[in-house]
């Protein structure tokens, strides 16, 4: 995939993410970054298990980023001592 499909992507992932762990979104930029990096851990999370990661910008990529933005959104706040609400 190329840059400008990972950053739609992350955008896309990390604001479903953000409104699904805290229903406020840490920032665009932040949203973003989270969403890219959401990405790359729901790859590695289904490759895990077998299952092809992220492929392209489709709906199946796009599962598996908000998966993985859920799971980078969780530890972030986990770990920034910030709560859900």
């Amino acid at each position: 995939m190329s840059v400008i499909s990972w950053i739609i992507l992350g955008l896309i992932a990390g604001f479903i993410g953000s409104k699904i762990v805290n229903k406020s979104g840490a920032g665009m930029l932040m949203d973003i970054v989270l969403g890219i990096v959401g990405a790359i851990v729901g790859g590695v999370i289904f490759s895990f298990f077998g299952a092809s990661g992220v492929t392209g910008i489709n709906i199946y990529s796009l599962v598996v980023a908000v998966i993985g933005a859920v799971v980078v959104l969780w530890l972030y706040h986990a770990v920034s001592g910030r709560r859900s609400i």
